[in-house]
């Protein structure tokens, strides 16, 4: 199947296409929207605002890692290129088989893509890197045993640490630690991670209700706020008026702790990703749950509302589909789905 991956900036699409190359595990990479190229024996493709980074084979040094502008077309030379060790190649085909790691995260683990300088940063090996994802400012990154760590900026509280302090070095998430997780996606200001039972934690700024918690925004035209203050676990939270029972209705515009996330009917999510500020999952059933920021129309419910709770997309429901992965764009959403089984 294609591989479609969101280009931020000028809403191109990255689409990696089955090979005519004889290199194993290589495609095509074709990028179109308001800008239009095409590049063959490429692995894997990442894209920032400013930066889209691939991996080549077939190149005069072997395989490569370049990095090009968005608006380059991927034409004449890149910004800068970096030959992959043997042994990294040899790793990367691995992890391609396997389905684990790829692009921000560069093969061998022990070093990511950032679009700003330095454009490759080393990690430590300890780290065992299974899988790392970038936000606005901050860094998520999934071990090998499960455990969950960030660092970067922190001042919507997407690192979980409970502060709103940055952290310039890798710091394990001790609200997790022991609860071994599958996947970890990381929004503009805000992460998500799926524990290997299927449950959802997530955290940092709920400013449009990307965290499924009650928003402020979405609240405002029709309340009238009385309140502020914190949770116990350190939430901010304000209160507004006209809760049907009379008493003040809370939002949360902040969550610095990881909170637990029940999907409807209880259902388990086997894949999460973050948009800038919205949030989609796909349950172990197919189904593909949306909801936070939705003035474009990246929830796919029909509509540009925005919405503070977990929301099934009926399309995928009419049509018969099951879905297989999400992947959020800064302000849209790519999904991959199949026909259902007939029984």
């Amino acid at each position: 199947p294609s591989i479609l991956a969101p280009c931020p900036c000028l809403d191109p699409t990255l689409v990696c296409v089955p090979p005519r190359s004889a290199h194993a595990g290589a495609g095509r990479l074709e990028l179109s929207g308001s800008t239009n190229g095409a590049a063959d024996d490429c692995r894997d493709a990442w894209a920032s605002e400013g930066l889209l980074v691939v991996i080549r084979t077939g190149t005069e040094s072997g395989t490569e890692l370049q990095a090009w502008t968005p608006g380059s077309e991927l034409r004449g030379a890149p910004l800068w290129t970096q030959k992959l060790a043997p042994e990294a190649e040899v790793e990367d085909q691995a992890r391609d088989e396997s389905g684990a790691g790829s692009l921000p995260l560069l093969p061998g683990a022990c070093a990511y893509v950032s679009p700003q300088p330095p454009f490759s940063r080393t990690l430590v090996p300890e780290l065992r890197a299974r899988r790392l994802e970038l936000g606005a400012e901050h860094v998520l990154l999934l071990c090998a045993a499960g455990q969950v760590f960030s660092w970067g900026g922190g001042r919507h509280g997407q690192l979980g640490h409970g502060t709103l302090e940055a952290e310039l070095e890798p710091r394990l998430l001790e609200a997790l630690q022991g609860l071994p997780m599958a996947e970890v996606a990381a929004g503009g200001w805000h992460s998500v991670c799926v524990s290997e039972t299927g449950d959802i934690y997530i955290w940092g700024w709920n400013e449009s209700g990307q965290l499924a918690l009650p928003a402020r925004n979405l609240a405002e035209d029709k309340k009238i706020f009385t309140e502020e203050g914190l949770n116990e676990d350190g939430s901010e939270v304000n209160r507004l008026s006209g809760a049907e029972d009379g008493a003040p209705a809370p939002f949360i515009s902040v969550q610095p702790f990881p909170a637990l996330l029940d999907l409807p009917l209880g259902s388990d999510v086997v894949k999460a990703s973050c948009g800038s500020r919205h949030t989609a999952v796909v349950t172990r059933t197919g189904e593909l749950y949306t909801w936070g920021w939705g003035k474009y129309g990246q929830l796919g419910h029909k509509d540009s509302t925005s919405v503070d709770q977990p929301c099934l997309v009926e399309y995928f429901v009419e049509k018969q589909l099951q879905v297989k992965t999400v992947t959020c764009g800064p302000w849209n959403t790519y999904v991959f789905a199949v026909e259902k089984e007939k029984t």
